[in-house]
């Protein structure tokens, strides 16, 4: 019985953890300038957020492959210009991970 409980709490800490970083990805996103280039909903210099959540909706290691390209940057995904690399000097390593958590939630 004491497991289940034990079970119950781990899993209810999880999804509360989620929800709380999913909150924090806006203010970050906004703090770490992402929004200089990515919009919600319309392709500015980026692409938008909903189109990222959407092409990567499918693809379990979207959060991986996302995370790495925050931080090594390239070009010829969504076009010419270039994403410049974001050394974690100016972006921890635990905050492009709820940033892009959050990204991957626009539908």
């Amino acid at each position: 019985m004491k497991t289940r409980y034990l079970v119950a709490m781990i899993a209810a800490l999880s999804v509360s953890a989620t929800a709380f970083a999913a909150g924090d990805g806006e203010a970050l996103f906004n703090k770490s300038k992402c929004n200089t280039c990515h919009k919600p909903d319309a392709k500015s210099v980026g692409p938008s957020l909903k189109a990222m959540s959407a092409k990567y909706a499918e693809d379990k290691d979207a959060p991986a492959k996302l995370e790495a390209k925050v931080r090594a940057g390239g070009a010829g995904v969504w076009g010419t210009v270039a994403m410049p690399k974001i050394p974690a000097s100016t972006v921890s390593d635990e905050d492009v991970k709820v940033i892009v958590a959050w990204m991957l939630t626009h539908k």
